[in-house]
């Protein structure tokens, strides 16, 4: 990988990000169509959450082997750090709760063929490369994907509504989260002046194979679950995704901006709303966290 020249990164005012302990309580299980009756929506989170644990340990291998190449000297390289111990917290944490609902959904009788795909595609990837900086590029991919998502979960009332209590608070949860530490592995790649031409490369690759993931997961779980072929299904994917606050149109743009050389995460959520969110859903949801690592940080 050819290296452009580090820059300084932008990091957090706070120095650490906190991590948190949930309180729910998924092994009593949650409906079949939690999502308000609609198979489709059920069944597409559902598909995200099965990608989860083994993409989250991705990303916490990934930024903890670049790490290793900070210089603990260099008061910028300390802050990402610390940054990247927090980032690592709240991922492991993610992990753990998604691998509770994953569990919920092979009793349902769900396959899970997205945590294989994943894995295959990470054993070629080690095969090809040692370069950490490949696997950090991948995750800064994955992360904006997760981060947009986030965003809309938050921003957008009609992409839960009518979802169970307790799989809303979950995933806004997770979206607040996500929407915390969404620049540590950016930040940490520029850092170690990770190359431009490789960043959009990988995010061209990561945005066709997650694309493709989702969506054959989706239609595996609707087939188990006997909702493939009924024609509610598939108005309620055109609305969920091109609809009104539908998730396609509403990501697009800044499904682009990453392309840009001078992208950041940060100046992608310059806007109030998405930090702004995360913050008020934290601090109205505070009596359901416990902060088990980590501090105060700021969601922006």
């Amino acid at each position: 990988m050819t290296a452009t020249a580090p820059r300084t990164p932008a990091v957090p005012s706070a120095a650490t990000l906190p991590v948190r302990k949930l309180a729910v309580d998924l092994a009593r299980g949650f409906p079949r169509h939690w999502h308000g009756g609609d198979a489709f929506r059920t069944q597409f989170f559902n598909a995200l959450s099965m990608s989860f644990p083994v993409g989250e340990q991705f990303f916490i291998d990934s930024v903890r082997a670049a790490a290793e190449r900070l210089d603990a000297s260099r008061p910028d390289h300390a802050a990402l750090r610390a940054l990247v111990r927090g980032f690592v917290g709240q991922e492991a944490t993610h992990r753990h709760i998604h691998g509770l609902y994953n569990a919920e959904l092979e009793r349902q009788g769900l396959d899970n063929r997205w945590q294989h795909w994943a894995l295959a595609r990470l054993k070629r990837l080690h095969q090809r490369t040692s370069n950490p900086l490949h696997a950090l590029a991948i995750t800064c991919a994955y992360e904006h994907f997760t981060a947009l998502l986030a965003d809309g979960t938050l921003r957008y009332a009609r992409w839960l509504d009518g979802a169970d209590a307790q799989m809303q608070t979950v995933w806004r949860w997770h979206a607040a989260e996500e929407t915390e530490h969404r620049a540590v592995a950016f930040d940490l790649y520029r850092a170690l002046g990770g190359s431009n031409t490789w960043r959009v490369r990988w995010y061209l690759y990561v945005g066709i194979v997650f694309m493709v993931d989702a969506m054959r997961q989706t239609v595996l779980n609707l087939r188990s679950d006997g909702t493939l072929w009924r024609p509610g299904t598939w108005i309620s994917a055109v609305r969920m995704f091109w609809g009104r606050d539908g998730v396609a149109w509403r990501s697009l743009p800044a499904l682009l901006r990453y392309l840009r050389r001078d992208f950041h995460p940060d100046e992608e959520h310059a806007q109030p709303a998405a930090a702004v969110l995360a913050g008020d859903w934290l601090a109205a949801n505070a009596d359901r966290l416990r902060v088990v690592g980590g501090g105060a940080a700021a969601a922006g």
